[in-house]
């Protein structure tokens, strides 16, 4: 089973995979790098993803290269996170997991945290406007409402109430 292992701290330069694979020359054919770059400026995004045979030569090679200078800066190497279903094609870096000091619950790092998908998008209602009826556009029914979060559910039923009191005065 093969290992992939996460390289970062590369220089944001011109720099390919050739200059990557070299660094670990001494591993042999074993080892393949795969370097992420931008797609509009063709450079380094400062990262990339080595792909060893199995997990005792992933440790060996994170103990030996740890730290080693790499066109002058000392590269990281850590095992990579799994890929998820949405990451085939974009390959993102491992976020590293932080504790807020605030109360209030956060959502934990994920890989496609930040990134909506094309797909995901919902149609909006009533189209563009062509001369059909505008009823069905704003009528909602209780399933087709929008639940609010829970954490915010109390806060959100004062607000109500108050616009309510300010509205039938």
């Amino acid at each position: 089973m093969s290992i992939r292992l996460y390289i970062g701290n590369l220089p944001k330069e011109e720099i390919d995979r050739q200059d990557l694979q070299a660094v670990f020359a001494a591993e042999g054919d074993a080892v393949t790098t795969k370097l992420i770059k931008d797609r509009k400026t063709g450079k380094c995004r400062g990262f990339g993803f080595l792909t060893v045979n199995n997990d005792e030569q992933a440790d060996e090679i994170i103990e030996k290269y740890n730290g080693q200078m790499f066109k002058d800066t000392p590269i990281k190497l850590e095992k990579a996170l799994p890929r998820t279903k949405g990451d085939e094609g974009d390959e993102q870096p491992p976020k590293p997991v932080t504790l807020a000091a605030s109360s209030t619950p956060t959502p934990s790092p994920n890989r496609e945290g930040s990134r909506r998908e094309k797909s995901s998008k919902k149609p909006r209602r009533g189209g563009g406007g062509g001369g059909g009826s505008r009823e069905n556009s704003t009528t909602t029914t209780d399933s087709d409402a929008i639940r609010p979060d829970p954490r915010w559910a109390s806060e959100l039923e004062k607000l109500k109430q108050m616009l309510a009191a300010q509205t039938t005065n």
